[in-house]
């Protein structure tokens, strides 16, 4: 079974890459004219399951619905502003950026795309038990699955894969990485970074903890090495996409060190989900749900030209959908004011988080 699930991967998982420089949408009439900014910014976090036949099946049609909503509210002004996207790995999941309306689209990493990076004896160890297998040794199939879909003007695009043997499992026929945007909002004090990853399964690469978290661990390094080369510390940041934590500790407790301690060192660094209950606020049972799997993360910073304040949690892509659930993950979106930074005052410590005590898996 499982040669049989590889030789159908190898097979099928081929296919065509998406761009990686901003790619402007001709739109018709009723969708020309951009946003105009109202001092808020609108953030969609959904991994699609955009996976290719035999891997996943029925895919199509439920790629076909997301891309039609999002198109819809796109007419009605109320599209989320940004979408960043996991698991765009089909020619037909990279086309529903253009199919929704978006101005600007994006893609990360190639399954070209290498990394250079250097080994330490205990990574030349793990290198050397890579199995065929489970698809470790086979190389890059597919790119990324990463986009960003904007419709603000993108000014700067950086994108990173994970080392080559930084994966574990079947995750490893994917060239995982990161991808960052800059964008341009007319009106507002200054750009803002987006970011996308998605980092490597637990369960799903058909290996051992060992082994799945060595790898998570080193991609967590990759990420937060790639973020404070690239984002300019002026700009508000957000970091969104699946994060893969779920319920194992050694996850959560390798990327929240990292987000704390390395991301934008003096900013205090908040994770929307949780910092919207922390104030007091009720999530719905979708956001709730998103909440405890703890795969799919928004995590945000002031600049030090332009703040953000959480103000909202919708989810337009839940459990109860008329048409089904359309992935098997809620697409929730974060809303922001973006404010003046507050003078001669400091956020001081992360403390919204309050990870090690308040989350619960």
């Amino acid at each position: 079974m499982r040669k049989f699930w590889k030789a159908a991967a190898v097979a099928s998982l081929i296919s065509l890459l998406g761009p990686r420089s901003p790619v402007a949408m001709e739109l018709p009439p009723e969708m020309a004219e951009g946003p105009r900014f109202d001092g808020s910014l609108s953030v969609l976090t959904y991994n699609i399951k955009g996976l290719p036949w035999p891997v996943a099946l029925g895919r199509s049609k439920a790629l076909r619905t997301i891309a039609s909503r999002l198109r819809e509210l796109q007419s009605q002004k109320r599209a989320p502003d940004v979408v960043v996207v996991q698991e765009a790995f089909t020619a037909q999941a990279r086309a529903m950026g253009a199919a929704a309306g978006y101005r600007y689209i994006v893609s990360g990493p190639t399954a070209t795309d290498v990394t250079a990076a250097e080994m330490s004896a205990a990574d030349h160890s793990f290198a050397a038990r890579a199995s065929w297998w489970k698809g470790e040794t086979e190389g890059k199939y597919v790119g990324s699955g990463l986009q960003i879909l904007s419709n603000y003007p993108v000014i700067a695009v950086h994108s990173m894969a994970f080392p080559a043997f930084a994966c574990a499992g079947f995750d490893c026929l994917a060239n995982k990485g990161a991808l960052l945007v800059t964008l341009d909002i007319p009106g507002a004090a200054s750009p803002i970074d987006i970011v996308t990853t998605h980092l490597n399964s637990r369960t799903a690469s058909r290996v051992p903890d060992e082994r799945s978290i060595y790898a998570y661990r080193k991609q967590v390094e990759a990420l937060a090495q790639f973020i404070r080369r690239t984002h300019n510390p002026r700009y508000p940041l957000i970091a969104a996409g699946d994060f893969n934590v779920g319920s194992a500790l050694p996850r959560r407790t390798a990327l929240i060190d990292a987000v704390r301690s390395e991301w934008a060192p003096g900013t205090s660094v908040r994770d929307a989900l949780n910092d919207y209950r922390n104030h007091g606020k009720i999530l719905n049972s979708d956001a709730a749900y998103s909440l405890e799997r703890a795969r799919d993360w928004q995590f945000y910073s002031d600049g030090t030209a332009q703040k953000l304040t959480l103000t909202g949690i919708d989810v337009p892509f839940g459990r109860n959908d008329i048409d089904g659930m359309l992935s098997d993950h809620v697409g929730y979106v974060a809303r922001f004011r973006l404010d003046m930074p507050d003078t001669g005052k400091s956020d001081g410590p992360v403390t919204s988080f309050a990870l090690s005590k308040k989350l619960r898996f």
